[in-house]
């Protein structure tokens, strides 16, 4: 991987969002579930759909805390438009485990 800079880094604005609504999203190629996230007043509500099924369900995250980037340009996925990426890690099997502060913080705070 090649190395990039710090001012290029300061250029990925990745924020705590709370998940607002989970939906499935059974039109996805690859099992997914649809999310509304509230990144805080300065960037408001996002939406996102998200392969995440293993480890989460609709009715669960709601509430939760996630990262996510929130400066990359919306993407279409199906007839979804995704306009934030989700942040996560692969577990053992490669299923997507979501990042997320361990403490409580205010939507919207960025990454540094």
């Amino acid at each position: 991987m090649s190395e990039i800079s710090f001012d290029e880094f300061l250029k990925v604005d990745i924020r705590v969002g709370r998940v607002l609504r989970a939906e499935p999203f059974p039109e996805a190629r690859k099992p997914a579930i649809k999310l509304w996230i509230d990144f805080g007043p300065e960037i408001g509500e996002k939406k996102t759909s998200a392969q995440i099924t293993r480890h989460y369900d609709v009715e669960t995250l709601p509430g939760r805390l996630v990262m996510g980037v929130v400066n990359f340009p919306p993407r279409q996925i199906g007839k979804f438009m995704s306009e934030v990426l989700v942040l996560g890690v692969p577990d053992g099997d490669g299923e997507v485990v979501l990042l997320a502060p361990d403490s409580e913080v205010a939507p919207g705070a960025r990454m540094y």
